[in-house]
């Protein structure tokens, strides 16, 4: 069984034709609010998309905002250790999604933040705790180091990116980060392979949009070229690709498979509006896998060049 460990936010999301630059206005084409945030969004995946066993533990407010949140974690089948803050809101994202699938985000974390070390649930009969940083830092220590001390596998995804404490990463068992968040790890970025050897984590998982991922086990490197879908929002993609992969890897998925899976599912992600909401159902993503399995030689030769491993 998956813990996962974090954010629940209501976003409030307008389509755009393109990103605001700073101090320009521009004018929305469509508003919506969808349940989001990265911790509901990955509890919402590995249950939904990667047909896995999930609790979440998480705070809400005491406000109309914590219900939607609620409603689509259980619709997912994910059962909640929910904390009350009643003096503080539910946390909320503010999203502009661009016509090309692009999006920018503001977090303001609420109840988030009120999750701490005393909150942690009996860690009996899990077997994954999946964790970001989108609440307290001390919190995410807090529940590594417990987690760890109980034999239960740690995953991290460090994002936002932020400063990492070494005694937390010396409990993480599979750190995911983008590529951004890789070279902030670093003391010095160079090659994404070059990045990977500097990170003391036994499994660092890289997500490179559009070209795919890769990952080093050890000393092994694995590579996963994306798969070719028309995206028209990208919202949730990197949630949902964490969380199918969690999902993957406590059913026993070796970290290639794990990866193929976690990356049909974001792709999947990609082709519908929302974070949760586009979260694809588990047999949408095998479905999707006996068209797409194999992956193109030129792809995978184009991704391994660009991570340095050619």
């Amino acid at each position: 069984m998956i813990l996962v460990a974090g954010s629940a936010n209501l976003d409030f999301v307008i389509r755009a034709h393109h990103i605001p630059a700073p101090g320009e206005t521009v004018l929305g084409q469509a508003f919506k609010t969808y349940p989001g945030g990265k911790g509901a969004n990955q509890a919402v995946a590995c249950a939904k998309a990667g047909g896995a066993a999930t609790r979440m533990l998480l705070a809400l407010g005491n406000d109309p905002y914590a219900e939607p949140l609620r409603a689509s974690l259980m619709a997912a089948n994910v059962a909640l250790y929910e904390v009350l803050a009643p003096d503080i809101q539910t946390g909320c994202a503010f999203i502009c999604v661009a016509d090309n699938a692009d999006n920018a985000i503001t977090v303001a974390p609420g109840a988030n933040l009120c999750l701490h070390s005393h909150h942690l649930p009996d860690l009996t009969g899990f077997n994954y705790l999946l964790m970001q940083l989108e609440i307290e830092l001390a919190t995410v220590t807090a529940y590594a180091h417990s987690a760890k001390a109980r034999g239960v596998k740690v995953v991290l995804n460090a994002a936002p990116a932020q400063p990492m404490p070494a005694e937390l990463l010396a409990d993480v068992d599979v750190l995911i980060v983008n590529e951004g968040e890789l070279a902030a790890l670093v003391p010095y970025p160079v090659s994404i392979v070059t990045n990977l050897a500097q990170i003391a984590v036994p499994c660092v998982v890289v997500t490179l949009g559009q070209r795919g991922c890769v990952a080093r086990l050890g000393n092994n490197f694995f590579v996963q070229p994306a798969f070719d879908v028309i995206a028209v929002d990208t919202t949730g993609a990197g949630d949902t690709f964490s969380g199918v992969l969690v999902a993957a890897l406590s059913q026993g998925n070796a970290i290639n498979l794990a990866m193929q899976r976690a990356s049909a599912a974001a792709a999947l992600a990609c082709t519908a509006h929302g974070a949760q909401s586009s979260i694809p159902a588990a047999e949408e993503v095998s479905a999707f896998l006996a068209q797409h399995a194999q992956p193109i030689a030129a792809d995978e030769a184009a991704l391994r060049a660009y991570c340095g491993l050619s």
